[in-house]
Order: C-alpha cells, then structure tokens, then sequence
C-alpha cells in the first residue's frame, strides 16, 4: 500500500472530536432545507402535532420530519425504510436532525396524516420564488403526463378485459373437461395422477371465475366501469400507444426558469377538462390579474376555452383535426368564411348560407346556416353526400377564431410549449423510478407529488440563485 494516499486507522481516537457541523459545508443544499423549514409557519400551514400535548409521551416536531422528507425527495430517498436507515448513518441527515433517528412507520404516518399541510408547503414556496421576481411577466405552459400507479394492469380490470379473461378461463375449463372424457374412457392405471391433477385444476379455475364474476358486478356499479384492486383511485390510461394503471399529473411551468407554479394529480386519462383550472391556479399562485397560457391540442375544448376568456386568461391552444369531410377529401368548415356583420356565410363556391334555426347540444347554443342552391351546384360531390351543407356555429365561436388569429400570429408559441413543460415531468419520472408512486389513493399521491414538485423547485432556484443566496433571501 506504498505510494497511495493512507487514510487513518478506524480505532485511532481525538483529542477533540470533530463535529457534525464541520462535515456539512456552507453551500449543501442540507442547509437550505434546515433554513427553508424553520421559516414556516407549521402551525398555520395546519400540521397535525404542532403544538405538543400536554400529557403523553412526546413525539418528532413535524419540522423534524419535513425536514426528513424534503432531504429525502431532493435526493431521490423516497421510500420510508430507506429514510430510516439514512437517518442513521447519513451525516448530512444526522445534521439536520439533530442525531434524531425515527422508525420508518413513523416517517410514514408523517407524510401520510400531513398530506394537505405538505401540499401548502409547496404552494408556499412557490409563493417565494413569486416575491424573488423568477417567473416571467405572464406566460406559462400547461401540459399533463401519465404517472405509473402501485397497481398492476393485472390488478385492474374493465368489462373488456374480464370479457377476455372469462373467455380464457371458459376455454381452459372445456379442455380440461376434454382431457377428463378422454382420461374416463381409457383403462385406468394405478399410478396415473392425470386425472387428479385436472380435475384440481378445473376446481381453481371456477375459483377464478367466481372471483372474476365479483369483480364484474363492481365495475358494473362502478362511475368509470373500471376497478383497480390495489390502488382503487388509479385508472388505466393510454400513453404512447400503451396502456399503463396511474394518474395523470397536470403542470403549469412558467417559461422564464422552468419552475412549475402549480400542479394537480388526476385519474381521469385525457386533458380536455384541465385548462381552465390549471391557467386559474397558476394566475393566483403568479399573483397576476392577466395571465398567457400555451397548451397542446389534448386541451382544446370550446368551453375550457371560453373560460378562460371569461377570467381575462389568453389561451393558445390549436384546434384539434377531427374534422370527418376533410378525413374524406371534402371541404370542411374552415372553407366556409363567416361574415359577422351580415350573419351569413359564404362557401367556396360563393352561395351565401343563411341563418335556419338554431339548437341546443350538450348545453351548448348551435346555430345552423345553409343555402337552397346546394342541388344544382357544380362543386357539390366536393362538398357534401348530403341535399345541403349545414354549417354550424357555436354562440361563442368568435372566441375560438381570436385563438386561432393569435396562433397564426405567433407560429413560435408551440416551440415554447414543448421547451418549457416537457422536460420537467422527465425529470420527475427520472428521480420517482420505474414505478413512480410509491402512495395509494389520490390523496396520498397528491402529497406525493407535492413533495417531488417541491424538491424540482429548491434544486431549480439553487440553480438559478446559488445555496447562500436563497437561504439570504429565505430568512430575509
């Protein structure tokens, strides 16, 4: 071992013993946490224990054990028996505690009781880096991305998968009776199990069947027709072309630093419902009284549009392709031009469509124009099978075509979008782990979630500000 840098012989003892303070230098992020946590009001933010008992055994100061939990999220330590152990032999952790070394049920009943108050120490950071002037004038991007659940795709089922499955379990049990007649009209053999085994095996699958049965009476009763058994608030979701059992998690990231301003978990699988909410959020957390929001076409929805409008929020938002005339090589209702100061509209051949009736569908006022020179026109087949064209319009379609100017107005908006709020969700899945969620039910992610958007925040803004400069601006 000549030649090599020696280190000290481990029953070598001090004269004066180090401290756990000279292990922890002024720029770990350990330190921020410390300042950060010790600046809150526990109290106010609604954590259970704040104010100790008078009588009992005493327990952990919750600020302890958020301390715990955000040191163990900023360093992908989700897992409370994992928290556990480092408590006892991580010294960053021993320096933050105090040496205090809770037990792993402890850690977790923690997070667990605490799930609302947790979710406010996110908001109130947020609220920081708001005063500390990092989110940009008034431009934020929303997007949403599926997060794996605890729960197996084995243990969720849907009608079309117990379909599947009976039919399986139905086919297994015919050949195993076959096998049996087969095994009957052969001369028996002493030492033959054959028949035993499957007449065993038929009895599990009728078992199996049961219990399949069961299930489909509760996704009958269920409001989505779908039961998940571990995790009974995950749903299954499509994502990529595959089906996956999570949540899906909305952002709103501002476009200056890439910080996320708010978050939502849900289990409903697509977006279209989301936008308004989540621009509402975001403003109230930006404190801004107008706010610009960008959101790919899963979130165009007239009606999430229209409130948006409606609370002085600037959607861009492209319209969705679903147009089926244009799917058949036909014209579609972008051909059709209206004119708004003669209530009509003019179609590629330059008949005029005039104003018929209108309707109400799905809580929606639909106004219906057409001509009566449809039959005897030369470009008809280019049109519609149909004896006219009908073309509907929405009361507030004036809304959407101001959305539509504005994003021909700015091509760019787009490119902004996909920069901004998609490399956050790959980071969090990066640091969650393949399985994501470790916490059942949507109360339990959620305070999940909070406290890895929390952790994405703190490694953000240490980025931007530097350790010493945040923990400055901390405890100003």
């Amino acid at each position: 071992m000549k030649r090599f840098i020696q280190g000290e012989h481990r029953g070598q003892s001090t004269l004066l013993p180090e401290s756990l303070d000279d292990y922890v230098s002024d720029t770990n992020p350990v330190r921020v946490v410390d300042v950060f946590v010790d600046e809150l009001d526990l109290i106010t933010l609604g954590f259970e224990s704040a104010v100790p008992a008078e009588t009992g055994r005493p327990g952990y100061h919750p600020a302890v054990m958020l301390k715990i939990y955000i040191y163990g999220y900023l360093n992908r330590i989700q897992s409370s028996r994992r928290l556990e152990r480092e408590a006892q032999r991580n010294v960053e952790l021993m320096w933050l505690t105090g040496r205090l070394m809770p037990d792993f049920k402890t850690i977790a009943n923690f997070r667990k009781d605490n799930g609302k108050a947790i979710r406010g120490v996110c908001r109130q950071f947020v609220v920081l880096c708001q005063q500390l002037g990092l989110f940009s004038e008034n431009l934020i991007a929303i997007d949403g991305s599926k997060f794996k659940a605890v729960n197996h795709r084995d243990r969720n089922f849907t009608s079309a998968k117990l379909k599947k499955r009976m039919e399986e379990i139905e086919s297994s049990i015919a050949r195993y009776l076959k096998a049996l007649d087969a095994a009957d009209r052969e001369e028996p053999k002493p030492s033959d199990p054959k028949s035993g085994g499957l007449e065993e095996k038929i009895a599990k699958l009728k078992e199996q069947m049961k219990a399949l049965q069961e299930i489909e009476i509760q996704v009958e009763t269920s409001p989505d027709k779908q039961v998940s058994l571990t995790d009974p608030d995950a749903r299954s979701m499509m994502t990529s072309g595959k089906g996956i059992v999570g949540y899906n998690v909305q952002t709103a990231v501002d476009t200056k630093h890439h910080l996320i301003v708010a978050h939502e978990v849900t289990n409903v699988g697509h977006d279209r419902d989301q936008l308004s909410s989540m621009a509402v959020q975001a403003r109230e957390a930006m404190k801004l009284e107008s706010l610009s929001v960008v959101a790919d076409r899963g979130y165009y929805k007239s009606g999430e549009i229209l409130a948006c409008h409606e609370a002085a929020i600037t959607a861009y938002v492209p319209k969705t392709q679903s147009s089926r005339a244009k799917f058949d090589g036909r014209f579609n209702n972008d051909a059709f031009i209206y004119d708004a100061d003669k209530d009509v509209y003019v179609c590629p051949a330059k008949e005029v469509l005039t104003w018929r009736n209108a309707c109400v569908d799905n809580g929606k006022t639909l106004n219906s124009y057409w001509s009566s020179n449809c039959r005897s026109c030369s470009i008809k087949a280019q049109c519609t099978p149909a004896r006219e064209r009908k073309v509907r319009r929405w009361e507030h379609e004036a809304v959407l075509e101001e959305m539509q100017v504005r994003l021909d107005e700015a091509p760019e908006m787009m490119k902004i979008r996909k920069r901004t709020v998609e490399h956050p969700f790959g980071t969090l899945k990066q640091w969650m782990g393949a399985t994501h969620f470790l916490t059942r039910r949507l109360a339990g992610v959620s305070t999940e979630m909070s406290l890895n958007v929390l952790a994405y925040n703190l490694k953000r803004v240490m980025k931007i500000l530097g350790a010493q400069n945040l923990m400055k601006a901390l405890a100003a």
